[in-house]
């Protein structure tokens, strides 16, 4: 079938990339003016998950920190709104934990109970380098796999648009000032994993398509892809929606705990979406006409 009156995606190419360029130029700037926000799990100090007993409020919860002069930077109210979950941006000492869990006690009842994780400043150094090295392996063994299924032009289109999902999703959480911890590194791995099944989808159609097609210039190579992209946009469009869905309920109805998690997916999943399309394919577009331009053309016979 052919799509030439649908939306043309390798016409408005350069559109897309000016749009996801200044995205990231704008998170590399306030990445490097601000920094990122970065939780407990990647800074040094202490988290508190206090369970005490009772349904609290965020305010009761905050009333009693206030009262003895220590305040977490974060708190916030998770399992049947009985548990609290504090964290500090520094490392309390053993007189500070029990001075907070009196005061919890004082206020709630015999009935408490906490929990101290504490994270040096190595151990914070640490999580933060395993984070890269995670992705970056995650990353080389898509790039392996892709060239192996399909061909380097498509595993190089296919891993730029995957960092582009990661780092679209790392300028948000930078320029919200969202907190980036332990779920958020998970958040980015699982969103590498479904945007490159997108792209897949994709890319199996333009193989299959090529087979049957001979391309024999620049047109005829654009038609091919927009027709595989439009082939493929129903597939793709349910089954980002079904996950996107699922990631939409975690936001709303999930716990303080993994919001940030769910936010960080459904970002992760529009950018996958969208990169499959428009930054994926037209790279690969543009990697193989390429190859088209620098085959010899066939020598003119002269009359």
């Amino acid at each position: 079938m052919d799509y030439r009156d649908h939306f043309d995606f390798m016409k408005n190419r350069n559109k897309f990339f000016t749009i996801s360029i200044v995205l990231l130029i704008v998170g590399v700037l306030v990445t490097s003016i601000f920094g990122l926000n970065f939780g407990v799990d990647f800074k040094a100090g202490t988290g508190l998950d206090i369970n005490v007993g009772q349904t609290v409020t965020k305010e009761k919860a905050e009333e009693v920190f206030t009262g003895i002069n220590l305040k977490p930077s974060v708190v916030s109210i998770g399992g049947n709104n009985d548990h609290v979950s504090a964290r500090f941006d520094i490392i309390l000492t053993d007189d500070q934990i029990k001075q907070i869990n009196a005061a919890m006690v004082s206020t709630f009842g015999d009935k408490v109970s906490q929990e101290v994780n504490t994270v040096s400043p190595d151990i914070a150094r640490e999580l933060g380098l395993k984070a890269i090295y995670a992705v970056a392996i995650a990353s080389i063994a898509i790039c392996i796999y892709v060239s192996i299924r399909f061909e380097w032009r498509f595993a190089l289109a296919a891993i730029i648009a995957i960092l582009h999902d990661a780092c679209v999703v790392i300028a948000m959480f930078a320029i919200f000032r969202f907190e980036v911890n332990l779920p958020f590194l998970a958040a980015i791995l699982t969103t590498i994993g479904y945007s490159i099944n997108d792209k897949i989808v994709i890319f199996d159609r333009v193989r299959e398509n090529l087979r049957f097609s001979k391309i024999k210039s620049t047109q005829d190579l654009s038609n091919l892809l927009n027709n595989s992209i439009w082939q493929t946009m129903r597939r793709n469009v349910y089954t980002v929606l079904t996950v996107l869905l699922a990631a939409i309920c975690l936001f709303v109805f999930g716990s303080e705990s993994i919001k940030l998690f769910a936010l960080a997916k459904i970002i992760g999943l529009t950018s996958g979406a969208y990169s499959s399309i428009c930054i994926a394919s037209p790279l690969w577009y543009l990697l193989k006409n390429k190859s088209l331009s620098s085959k010899p053309r066939a020598t003119a016979v002269k009359e």
